[in-house]
């Protein structure tokens, strides 16, 4: 469908819109308040086979830009949710953090309502929501006195390399059985009906991906895998089996893993670490542990990630600060900014004038010259978010 030039349907309208689909699903009523905002855009709903039908009845030209964002928001914000591995969906994964307030709530609302040209950046908060672990988080992997693989490190060490995939192999599965969490659904809507302009990501779990988002992966991303002498590149998919035809036996061990005890010889002694990466006992790694190839060259395979000592590749870290510089306003979640590949975007853009708000639990680097910082969880205040201006309704019995 054209899309109406200019036009971007606001936060209320979606909630409005979600609220009344809600309400239609559960054989409710609506509230006269959430129908007026729906109609007086031109809009009705309709039942349509076993789902429901967004259509204009107002001009046409405004039609096939609200019809289609509005539809393709919600379609995103209905999604499943759920994690298919109990770890994942271990509630001490996430910092405690109260409830965001409606002062909070407001805020960022009039945040998002002000801007034009909004960039966000997302960082580890946002995938904790997942069940993945973070590494500053006052549950993350530095609490237990974790420290992860350098870049130089991993290049100059055989014992490190096994030792790193050895883990990581074991950790695949649990680390793929992660699903978008609320905020990667509220910002794959949001981005869907132009409230947001550039979103980069920290993060490199494709959660945002699988949620209908596509972000510059500022740290590349764990599903793919790239040999340090020709650049060949290959899925992370191809990898593990290459890893399983040179290792049958150890594969076999890590595949009915599930059925041990925790630390027992059959589970390994394993601990989840974050990045697919899992803490497992050096016996089962340190002999007979094989690590493919490139099968181009024969060089060292190591995961499209920036590790830590690394850099952000040029051209990317070029095209976010970019964005950084020409957006008017700059959101961060569930981000410390402790990198400075993270911090010096937020730094650009302040220095660019653009208004700057932090969403996450604890403390940033950016926390003395950020006007709006809310410590909550970013699933719960975005959540919150996309249903302001509609009406709760009651259940009719």
């Amino acid at each position: 469908m054209a899309m109406l030039a200019g036009y971007r349907p606001s936060i209320a309208l979606i909630g409005s819109v979600k609220q009344a689909i809600g309400t239609i699903s559960k054989g409710r009523l609506f509230h006269m308040t959430s129908i007026h905002s729906i109609w007086k855009h031109g809009l009705r709903i309709r039942r349509k086979d076993k789902g429901f039908q967004l259509q204009c009845i107002a001009r046409q030209s405004m039609a096939t830009s609200i019809e289609s964002n509005v539809a393709l928001a919600l379609n995103d914000q209905n999604k499943p949710n759920k994690a298919s591995d109990n770890y994942l969906r271990d509630k001490r994964i996430v910092p405690d953090a109260d409830p965001p307030s409606s002062k909070d709530v407001d805020l960022l609302f009039q945040f998002f309502d002000q801007s034009q040209k909004l960039m966000v950046l997302t960082g580890a908060g946002i995938s904790t929501e997942s069940g993945i672990p973070d590494y500053r988080s006052p549950n993350g992997a530095y609490s237990t006195g974790f420290k992860p693989i350098t870049h130089q490190v991993f290049v100059r060490s055989s014992h490190a390399r096994r030792r790193y995939w050895a883990r990581s192999y074991a950790g695949w599965r649990r680390f793929t059985a992660a699903q978008p969490s609320a905020s990667h659904c509220a910002l794959a809507s949001l981005e869907k009906v132009g409230r947001i302009n550039f979103m980069v990501t920290q993060n490199v779990d494709r959660l945002h991906h699988r949620a209908g988002s596509d972000p510059l992966e500022l740290h590349g991303s764990v599903y793919s895998v790239v040999c340090l002498e020709c650049s060949a590149s290959i899925c992370r998919n191809s990898f593990q089996e290459q890893v399983k035809a040179l290792n049958p036996k150890w594969a076999s061990a890590i595949e009915n893993l599930e059925s041990g005890n925790p630390g027992s010889d059959k589970s390994f002694g394993m601990q989840q670490r974050p990045d697919g990466d899992i803490e497992i006992d050096e016996k089962f790694w340190e002999e007979n542990f094989d690590i493919p190839n490139c099968q181009r060259c024969g060089g060292l395979l190591k995961p499209d990630v920036v590790f830590f000592g690394d850099n952000v590749p040029k051209d990317r870290a070029v095209k976010a600060m970019e964005a950084a510089k020409d957006c008017d306003a700059f959101l961060v979640l569930g981000s410390s900014l402790m990198t400075m590949s993270a911090f010096r975007l937020v730094r650009a853009a302040y220095e660019a004038n653009a208004a700057i708000a932090i969403v996450n639990i604890g403390e940033t680097r950016a926390d003395d010259f950020v006007p709006l910082k809310i410590n909550a969880r970013c699933g719960e205040i975005l959540s919150r978010l996309l249903e302001m201006g509609s009406i709760a309704v009651p259940s009719m019995h």
